[in-house]
């Protein structure tokens, strides 16, 4: 099986020194990645700044969050399943500003736009690969995260909290399309990525039986 994994933050500079990013250490992506090696699989994983080293897979380091998508464009096609455990900023600063913004007394606005929904643009150009996102979410985690499993036409979703980010312990929520639920309780991230791989294993055995 040849599993296409992203992992950690995305950076989007504002100027040659400041970006906007998130708390993503990319533990849990790198630990998916460790363990489907360890499962005899081929991985790719795709990664932004990482806060703990990669296993020895293929590994395609990224900056930006368009980055991220033009790796996982070029990887998509030769893959079973991509597992999106990366956190990608969703906005970037409408113009880069080249150089330095000097310190001034009034700051300046920053204008934000949209980041390229990179889970939205795998889905659309998908044949056969089964499809896993992660959701972060604060308050009403199953609705919200149910929502994007239906939006996004996944396999299955991975729901957890703030208090994952870059944790070496977490709970997580797993939610099929056929309204099934499993939930993985106060596990170090390696449990639960050995967990992950087995599910995936499982839906493309599926996938490859219906092709």
């Amino acid at each position: 099986m040849r599993l296409l994994i992203t992992a950690g933050p995305t950076r989007e500079y504002i100027d040659d020194v400041r970006f906007l990013s998130n708390a993503s250490s990319g533990r849990m992506g790198c630990a998916i990645a460790r363990a489907a090696v360890g499962r005899g699989h081929e991985v790719v994983l795709v990664c932004g700044p990482l806060e703990v080293a990669p296993p020895p897979c293929s590994v395609r380091d990224v900056v930006s969050t368009a980055d991220m998508l033009a790796r996982c464009c070029e990887e998509f096609p030769q893959a079973d399943a991509l597992i999106m455990a990366a956190a990608p900023a969703d906005f970037r600063p409408a113009r880069r500003v080249r150089g330095k913004i000097k310190k001034s007394a009034k700051p300046p606005t920053l204008r934000l736009v949209s980041a390229p929904d990179i889970l939205a643009e795998l889905t659309r150009r998908r044949t056969t690969q089964v499809l896993v996102g992660f959701a972060l979410e604060a308050a009403d985690l199953e609705k919200n995260a149910r929502r994007k499993l239906r939006d996004k036409g996944l396999d299955l979703i991975v729901a957890n909290t703030p208090e994952a980010i870059a944790a070496e312990r977490s709970t997580v929520h797993v939610f099929f399309p056929d309204g099934g639920h499993e939930t993985l309780a106060d596990l170090p991230k390696e449990a639960i990525a050995e967990r992950l791989v087995e599910l995936v294993e499982r839906l493309v055995a599926e996938r490859r039986k219906d092709i």
